[in-house]
């Protein structure tokens, strides 16, 4: 049995370890083994690479796109079955509805389509009102402010306007600008319906790092929406934040009970489902996909036993006939798989959390906003990612070895020795 010295290390090992490593450290007299257990290593380490990859993409989504739909919409929405005046009697629901489980907050609203004009052009925009005042929460999308103050008050004229920095690029507004807001529920004239316009004054820009809500939506005080949209003490949505995001759909349930049948609580889940349902969808695909990687590669550590039981008849059978046991022959054969996949894995493993902290830290893969509505492609790496990926893929890794270390542990030390 040729081998290539080995480290005093490996002597102190137990018998199938030191076989095993001298095994894959030795110089073949069949080249292509060993190229075969080097692809078989580059496999499993693209595999593992790519899959770490592939879920920090997927998590880097989802976290910015939750924590962005989060700052902007509320977890819970109290809103009518069929829109038409709005909800009339939302003084009398709030009391109520804040006394329920998990419930941090209950705010009213007003949303309304509207045009604003800046000294440059007018965009169409969604204006919401906000309630303003002592004990008023400020909504959490008010806190990201690039520019100016989130302070919004019903009495000062004129009135304030708080624009997403999309909107006030394509305006042509900034801090202490005066904006045209124009409401499509104008007065009806003999020549028909004429538009109202409104002034306010730029106090505040937000960004969210969303491009629908930063180049679309504006706030103002909730008396001063009712004033624009010409209603009276009316707002068409009640906003509920919660303490626990994943008790929306029982606070909804009881919500329910509280608001009648006019009204409907959906939650954050169900108004975001079609983006939600995507991102899982994109997940599994990823899974579905670099698994196949996987499995090629195991296909080529199954080639690299399969040869070496070949290769090493003579070798097992004196093995054998100085005494070894078929389990310890089949243990010789299982380790050099799991040394295989273990060395990809940790190749894999390094390359892949490498290249996520590097393309996040510096943003190299940019994104047209108006499409994917961030601008650039977040990574988000967990360890528990790694640990499960690396356990599926030693377990491929030993699933290859299965039936090469039977075969091995088959041979018949008579029978291999008889022509040598």
């Amino acid at each position: 049995m040729s081998a290539a010295p080995v480290p005093w290390l490996v002597r102190v090992l137990p018998f199938e370890w030191m076989v095993a490593i001298r095994y894959l450290s030795a110089k073949r007299r069949q080249t292509v083994i060993s190229v075969i257990s080097v692809i078989s290593v580059v496999g499993i380490a693209a595999g593992v690479a790519a899959l770490i990859v592939a879920l920090a993409i997927n998590n880097g989504f989802r976290v910015s796109l939750e924590s962005s739909l989060f700052n902007a919409t509320a977890h819970i929405n109290i809103l009518e079955r069929q829109p038409l005046y709005g909800i009339e009697n939302w003084r009398e629901l709030m009391p109520q509805l804040r006394k329920l489980p998990h419930v941090v907050s209950a705010s009213p609203s007003l949303y309304g389509q509207v045009a604003i004009k800046g000294p440059h052009l007018g965009q169409g925009a969604v204006l919401k009102g906000v309630p303003v005042g002592p004990g008023s929460a400020v909504p959490e999308l008010l806190k990201h402010l690039t520019r100016g103050s989130a302070r919004l008050s019903s009495g000062q004229r004129p009135p304030g306007i708080i624009l997403g920095s999309r909107l006030a690029q394509q305006t042509g507004l900034d801090v202490g600008s005066d904006a045209s807001v124009i409401s499509y529920q104008g007065k009806l004239t003999p020549l028909g319906p004429s538009t109202s316009v409104f002034r306010f004054r730029v106090v505040g820009i937000f960004e969210s790092g969303l491009y629908d809500l930063d180049s679309s939506w504006a706030f103002c005080s909730l008396s001063d929406a009712q004033h624009v949209l010409d209603l009276e003490d009316t707002v068409n949505a009640i906003e509920l934040r919660l303490d626990d995001l994943f008790a929306a759909p029982q606070v909804a349930e009881a919500a329910d009970r509280v608001i009648g049948g006019k009204l409907v609580a959906t939650t954050w889940m169900e108004q975001n489902r079609p983006l939600l349902n995507a991102l899982r969808l994109e997940k599994v695909v990823s899974l579905i996909t670099v698994g196949l990687i996987e499995i090629v590669a195991a296909l080529n550590i199954l080639i690299v036993l399969v040869m070496l039981v070949m290769e090493k008849h003579r070798d097992v059978a004196i093995f054998m006939a100085m005494g070894a046991r078929p389990r310890q022959i089949r243990r010789i054969f299982i380790i050099q798989g799991l040394l295989i996949g273990v060395c990809g894995c940790v190749i894999g493993l390094t390359l892949g959390y490498t290249a996520c902290a590097l393309f996040d830290h510096y943003r190299w893969i940019r994104l047209d906003e108006e499409v994917y509505a961030i601008s650039y492609v977040p990574f988000r790496s967990r360890w528990t990612d790694g640990v499960w990926v690396a356990c599926a893929a030693l377990c491929v890794s030993l699933l290859a070895t299965i039936h090469p270390s039977r075969s091995a542990a088959k041979i018949l030390p008579a029978e291999a020795l008889r022509y040598e």
